[in-house]
């Protein structure tokens, strides 16, 4: 059976430093005001907090209630949601990628990559797994922020005649300074991995004084701009991909063929 097309919102907020409640009512508000269906609704990196690198405060276990909030949204909204939160487990603090489905059930992905000149691998200890999740038949891989840079963690494989996912989502606080890498690199993504390409990123200014423009986008696996928020602004957008189009580019030009294969070896 044909995947049917896909709706996903794009939530490109400013985020409250270190006020989950504020953050909440935010994309509560924008979730109540759509009225259009949605298959997914990605939000920021530490949606909930912004980018704290100080974890004791702000920290949760899995049962805390940011976790519950998003099966919550998930389940009366009837959507996937996908976003980040600080998570405390077994004495070890962790920058995790969360999926609820529609149905309360949960998946998640513990960052990679931690970010160093940001401090960020004092703190948190990084994920040694990858995740696939699937919505509607789509096969989705979600990643956080600075795995952007690293390309092999994040590269699409091809085996028995099917790709390893359809789609790359990246969630992201990813400050100004370095936007032209951000927008660059979504793209060299979607184009290498002949794949769909989000990228969610916050804007506004943090409390740390980071300033954050956005960006946040949606790239065609050609590497064409679906959509482009406008940077500065809180931007909650409905893209749509079509899954045909996808199948029919890699039936065309099947560069999947020629892929190297090769194991990643973790330290």
């Amino acid at each position: 059976m044909t995947p049917e097309n896909l709706y996903i919102a794009l939530a490109q907020a400013d985020l409250a430093w270190k006020d989950k409640e504020t953050n909440f009512l935010k994309f509560e508000k924008w979730f109540y005001d759509t009225k259009e269906p949605l298959d997914l609704v990605v939000l920021p990196e530490m949606f909930n907090t912004g980018f704290v690198t100080e974890p004791i405060d702000v920290a949760e276990p899995m049962t805390g209630k940011t976790v519950q909030w998003m099966k919550t949204q998930a389940v009366q909204n009837k959507f996937s949601i996908i976003g980040s939160v600080i998570i405390e487990e077994n004495g070890n603090y962790y920058n995790r990628l969360i999926h609820i489905d529609r149905n309360g059930e949960m998946q998640y992905y513990d960052k990679r990559h931690l970010f160093t000149y940001g401090g960020e691998h004092h703190q948190f200890k990084a994920g040694d797994k990858k995740l696939i999740i699937n919505i509607n038949s789509w096969k989705i891989q979600p990643l956080v922020c600075y795995d952007l840079r690293f390309p092999v963690w994040a590269k699409n494989v091809y085996e028995n005649g099917e790709n390893a996912y359809d789609v790359l989502v990246y969630i992201a606080n990813w400050p100004s300074a370095r936007a032209y890498a951000f927008r660059q690199l979504l793209i060299a993504r979607a184009i290498e991995n002949q794949s769909y390409v989000i990228g969610v990123n916050r804007v506004g200014v943090d409390g740390k004084g980071l300033y954050y423009q956005g960006n946040t986008t949606a790239i065609d696996f050609k590497g064409n701009h679906i959509a482009e928020l406008n940077p500065d602004e809180e931007v909650f957008e409905i893209v749509h991909l079509i899954y045909n189009d996808l199948q029919k580019y890699r039936a065309e030009f099947p560069v999947g063929m020629d892929w190297d294969q090769f194991e990643i070896k973790l330290q």
